[in-house]
């Protein structure tokens, strides 16, 4: 399989505190990985350099495969690249119903006038439903969005990002305050994205990690502690004392 993203020797500072240090980081083209490790491990760091939202003091972030350097470039420039971040809170226009929110988000001419003149095609209104099925929401198609539950807004927002057919998905603790159902579901979604794409689960509850069942990488201090399956770095001694605290 071949390297979508790497990050190599990358540090960034803030105020003379190292969040990441010399950190390096490599995902395939289509592959599920899990970023776990204690508060403060750079985890949230990691995706703001990804994106462009933070820049590194040192180091590389290659991408594709042209090896395109993503330093120096915006963020809009990042997310066209095929670049999408989930945030942990879901971000839905509220007032609108679920097929207009993943209508907005397909791809295609932002300027204001095409907005203004946007009529969904007949391909566009298919590529919504497929997109619905795909995140659990195809009942919900007409609802306004800020009727749905908490789960559901999360997988409208993870559909919202499918619509923009990223490369590399990067979701923050998509579990948190989701009822087991949910959990089981989202599980099912990031998997299946996971096929046909690069996703990037950054997570603190290692029972949801475990049913990812992908490669685990841990961050501590800035840099990668171990790497491997789940049982493989819940086992190693470093991840053992940083996580009790010895």
């Amino acid at each position: 399989m071949s390297t979508l993203l790497e990050v190599s020797g990358v540090t960034v500072s803030f105020d003379g505190f190292r969040a990441i240090n010399n950190l390096s980081f490599q995902i395939g083209s289509a592959e599920m990985r899990a970023v776990i490790g204690p508060n403060g491990a750079g985890k949230t760091t990691f995706m703001d350099i990804v994106t462009g939202k933070t820049k590194p003091d040192e180091g590389h972030i290659l991408w594709g495969d042209k090896s395109v350097s993503l330093i120096g470039m915006s963020e809009a420039k990042i997310a066209q690249a095929g670049i999408g971040r989930k945030f942990q809170k879901p971000t839905v226009f509220e007032e609108q119903s679920v097929q207009e929110n993943l209508l907005m988000a397909l791809r295609m001419d932002r300027s204001p006038l095409a907005v203004l003149m946007f009529r969904p095609s007949k391909d566009d209104l298919e590529r919504v439903r497929e997109l619905a099925v795909q995140t659990g929401l195809e009942e919900q198609l007409l609802r306004t969005s800020g009727e749905l539950s908490h789960g559901q807004k999360q997988w409208l927002e993870i559909g919202m990002l499918l619509a923009q057919d990223p490369k590399l998905l990067l979701v923050d603790e998509p579990a948190a305050g989701m009822t087991p159902a949910e959990r089981e579901k989202t599980t099912a979604i990031l998997s299946e994205a996971a096929k046909t794409r690069a996703v990037v689960v950054v997570e603190h509850d290692m029972e949801f990690v475990r049913r990812l069942d992908c490669k685990v990488t841990v961050l501590h201090e800035g840099s990668v502690l171990a790497e491997g399956s789940l049982d493989h770095v819940t086992k190693n001694q470093d991840v053992i004392d940083v996580y009790l605290g010895r």
